[in-house]
């Protein structure tokens, strides 16, 4: 069994560990860190957030988990509602943006929950092999290239158990012409590069391609910025 090592402040479960390792660059939340303390009244705004991640929380079974792992968790939303809703599951939230981190552990804090927050990376995630039964992740493959998201589903593809699952929301094809038309907005601020797969109707193929398996778009929703679909999968190679 495996691990690599990333950074956090906090007391770390058994999954992952404090030493330091580099993160290297990375696409702070909206692009530009001036955003950031923007980050959620613009996501709320432009993304139907609640009632998307209250069906990606319905989605991903955590009655039926112990320990999640939420992938570019940014300031904490998602994670934080989790441990609200299933105060036994373990969260661990993963974010190469120390700046985010610091407003999740904040909005922890507040929330009086035991959230982990880690700063790392999804193409090189901090985690044992196997560890987690679910892992996560919400607007962050939308931020990755084509060669990264890939290589972000390989690794989510071993960080899961055997039985594992993956439950993401994010930019789908656009459902319409209306939805394809509000998604330039997307791709103004996020740029093309990492959106244009979405765009196209891409997203799952590469999921699959970096090594998940069952991979299927079960829902979607019509945003002031686009077409948000959830999307499940499974990890293609058993851990035990």
């Amino acid at each position: 069994m495996t691990k690599r090592t990333l950074e956090d402040t906090g007391t770390l479960p058994g999954d992952v560990t404090s030493a330091r390792s580099p993160v290297g660059s990375f696409v702070p939340a909206l692009r530009f860190r001036l955003l950031t303390p923007a980050y959620d009244a613009i996501v709320r705004l432009t993304t139907r957030e609640s009632a998307v991640k209250r069906a990606l929380l319905e989605s991903a079974n955590l009655d039926h988990a112990s320990r999640l792992l939420d992938v570019g968790c940014g300031t904490g939303t998602f994670a934080i509602s989790a441990k609200r809703r299933f105060p036994m599951l373990d969260v661990v939230g993963i974010d190469p943006d120390p700046a985010v981190l610091t407003r999740a552990r904040k909005k922890a804090r507040l929330a009086g929950v035991q959230v982990t927050f880690v700063n790392g990376s999804a193409t090189d995630l901090p985690t044992r092999d196997g560890a987690f039964d679910r892992v996560t992740s919400s607007l962050v493959f939308h931020h990755l290239t084509s060669d990264q998201k890939q290589r972000a589903a390989g690794e989510i593809n071993r960080t899961l158990s055997d039985r594992g699952e993956f439950h993401l929301a994010d930019w789908v094809q656009p459902a319409n012409l209306v939805m394809r038309m509000v998604f330039l907005s997307v791709q103004l601020l996020d740029g093309t590069e990492t959106t244009r797969d979405h765009a196209a109707g891409r997203l799952l193929d590469l999921l699959s391609s970096g090594g998940l398996v069952g991979v299927v778009q079960h829902r979607r929703f019509a945003t002031p910025a686009g077409t948000v679909g959830l999307v499940s999968a499974r990890p293609a190679i058993a851990k035990g």
